[in-house]
């Protein structure tokens, strides 16, 4: 049966058109005189398609709704939820709503449709499966240590499907921490094995989008994915709007947002706490990732906004804007090396405030070499910032990775704070400060400064930072 759902979360579909047709975004004006450069399109806030079918929960979350009970994890709605995607037409949604009783839902790999969104009520989870069995790409590849990796398929699939999403005011849940059915260690535990012996763990994702054009993601709450939460391949035109992902910062290679070989993203008004890039902008043998603003967003634990180390599909025309990174281990990060550097250009980070992390600024060509190729050398130029302060001290690194293949690099109104508790290294750079004022001169080998430091009190982070907003 299908039929419009009036209400989602206390919030009335009236009320999100009209908020979709007050809240638009144009976002060339961001930049003026730079419209070629970030998300070419016309970004507008999504609106809730309309339902085509509803299934009630029919399992309780227990221990403050992390997980499930023991008799309940054998009874997944796996195939009740795919039947209902199968039969949706385009342009409409799929949702969870929680009954009476119960408030969440077991699934293992779904497969999401053309047009077709997955909508997660308020109140109702959809925790993964704990079965690795599920996950397999080939028998036995989920849930093991190995040299190959890729064994694993994603917990929400959308391969080669336009216009899909997943959206709502409800709650996804990898369960990383829980141990597998049958076996004695954790997803999480898996990647901690993963280290020794340059092995890689085979664990599934929770949102794996591949070629997937024109995917949103709208509200929705990520937790404790087993790996990445939203990896997005070689697509075109991914909205990210009002979501929040949150998982603890010792959860290894839990990725917040990783657009990979894609153009046309926008990731904003997001909190992003994770085990690692809160979002990595990757491009590999796929081909480039450009076009990408990252927009009023809140960081927290993590590996800050990085670009890497995949880049020799080269990137260009980022655009990051309004974000505050608070107490995480890197802030802002470009990383790569001589087995998959290549051309990373035009990116502008600006109104960005960073606080209580260990590295805040990374510009570094030498990061965690891997791989035998050392022909693809990686170049960071025409990177600016502005408006940008650093709370707290750390470690800068500036690091071009020779003479020929140097660091160019923009500081305009940059301040840190306070600074006899920045380290700063630089080499083989090209550092222009100004025209705004910069309270720091960078210096090492080979590096050329031009314009001279100066101090600027203004204090552009007041009441920033907020806090990670509870589940």
């Amino acid at each position: 049966m299908c039929g419009s759902r009036q209400f989602l979360g206390g919030t009335s579909r009236g009320a999100l058109s009209k908020a979709a047709s007050g809240i638009v975004i144009l976002l060339s004006v961001v930049f003026a005189g730079q419209a070629h450069a970030q998300d070419q399109r016309t970004v507008l806030e999504p609106v809730i398609p309309v339902v085509c079918r509803t299934l009630s929960s029919s399992l309780a979350a227990i221990e403050n709704n992390t997980t499930l009970a023991a008799s309940d994890e054998q009874k997944p709605d796996t195939a009740r939820i795919q039947q209902a995607i199968d039969a949706c037409p385009p342009g409409h949604a799929v949702e969870l709503q929680p009954s009476t009783s119960h408030n969440a839902f077991l699934a293992g790999p779904l497969q999401l449709r053309a047009g077709v969104t997955l909508l997660v009520d308020a109140n109702t989870v959809l925790f993964a499966s704990r079965n690795a069995r599920d996950y397999d790409v080939a028998p036995g590849a989920c849930g093991v240590v190995d040299h190959n990796g890729h064994g694993c398929k994603g917990l929400i699939n959308a391969d080669h499907v336009a216009n899909a999403g997943v959206e709502g005011n409800g709650v996804i849940d990898g369960r990383g921490w829980a141990k597998l059915s049958g076996q004695r260690e954790s997803w999480w535990q898996l990647a901690e094995d993963a280290r020794t012996g340059d092995r890689s763990q085979n664990c599934p994702r929770l949102l794996q989008l591949t070629q997937a054009d024109n995917f949103t993601l709208y509200r929705i709450t990520l937790k404790n994915s087993p790996n990445f939460h939203v990896a997005y391949t070689h697509g075109d035109g991914l909205t990210v709007w009002g979501i929040k992902i949150d998982t603890p910062k010792t959860a290894r290679n839990t990725d917040g947002i990783d657009p990979i070989s894609s153009t046309n993203v926008t990731i904003t008004r997001s909190y992003i706490q994770a085990g690692d890039d809160n979002v990595a902008i990757k491009a590999g043998d796929l081909g480039p990732s450009a076009n990408i603003t990252v927009s009023n967003n809140h960081f927290y634990a993590g590996h800050g906004m990085s670009i890497g180390s995949e880049t020799n599909g080269g990137v260009s025309a980022v655009r990051v804007t309004n974000l505050t990174i608070d107490g995480a281990d890197n802030g802002i990060r470009i990383k790569s090396n001589s087995s998959r550097g290549g051309l990373v250009r035009d990116v502008d980070y600006r109104d960005v405030c960073i606080r209580d992390t260990k590295n805040p600024i990374v510009m570094d060509t030498n990061y965690s070499f891997y791989g035998r190729a050392r022909d693809r050398l990686p170049v960071f130029t025409d990177i600016v910032f502005r408006d940008v302060r650093v709370l707290g001290g750390g470690k800068v690194q500036l690091q071009g990775y020779d003479a020929m293949h140097r660091l160019g690099i923009q500081f305009d109104d940059v301040a840190m704070e306070p600074l006899q508790e920045v380290k700063i290294s630089a080499a083989h750079a090209d550092i222009a400060l100004g025209p705004g004022p910069v309270n720091f001169m960078p210096v090492g080998d080979d590096v050329n400064v031009t314009g001279k430091p100066h101090s600027s009190d203004s204090n552009i982070c007041a009441n920033k930072f907020v806090p990670l907003p509870a589940n």
